[in-house]
């Protein structure tokens, strides 16, 4: 989802100023002296008034001065966008998995598209997902770039926080595959998906 601000937090009755996110399905706030992960269906109350945004999941009242922001991130809040609608699914696609990727997102894409390769490249693919675990898994990138189709992309999924697979070196591993990062979705709570394409200036070689 990737909605993110600075901004001043009561949590409470006690005041701080914090960085907060929206994740996929969980509220983040990070301060000096709080530290919160809000999942959105344990909010019993979400509700924007006066420019805040007031929630209580049971263990105290939350608010929010997001100004007007607050009434968007509310909505996202109830209405959040599926996981498919953010990475852009389309129902013609071919698309393949390479690695180990959770099954409920294996069995989400196979009921959306046309086909779904795993463990294999489908050459001509529109989208190819790749398990980013380990440094040695860097070398599946350039051989989903080979197999995709001129306009198609590469999602390389990294785990959150991970001192081995870092979003520098992801971004490394798809630019030394002749590829350029376009887009950065929340996967999951725990992972990271970074979208790359092959650069314009590329497609008519």
């Amino acid at each position: 989802m990737g909605a993110e601000a600075i901004c001043a937090v009561t949590y409470k009755g006690k005041k701080s100023t914090a960085k907060v996110r929206l994740e996929t399905n969980v509220l983040q706030v990070r301060a000096a002296d709080l530290k919160l992960d809000v999942p959105f269906n344990a909010m019993k109350k979400v509700a924007s008034r006066n420019g805040s945004l007031l929630i209580d999941d049971g263990g105290g009242p939350l608010t929010l001065a997001l100004g007007q922001s607050a009434a968007k991130w509310v909505e996202k809040i109830l209405h959040p966008p599926s996981r498919l609608t953010k990475i852009g699914v389309r129902p013609e696609w071919r698309a393949a998995i390479l690695g180990a990727i959770d099954n409920d997102f294996v069995e989400e894409l196979k009921s959306a598209i046309a086909s779904l390769s795993v463990g294999r490249t489908v050459k001509g693919a529109d989208a190819i997902f790749v398990a980013l675990a380990h440094p040695s898994d860097f070398q599946r990138v350039a051989a989903a770039k080979s197999a995709i189709k001129v306009d198609g992309a590469v999602w390389l999924i990294r785990p959150k926080g991970s001192a081995a697979v870092t979003e520098g070196a992801v971004m490394a591993a798809g630019k030394s595959a002749g590829l350029v990062d376009v887009k950065v979705v929340a996967f999951s709570t725990t992972h990271s998906a970074l979208k790359f394409v092959i650069p314009v200036k590329d497609r008519s070689r």
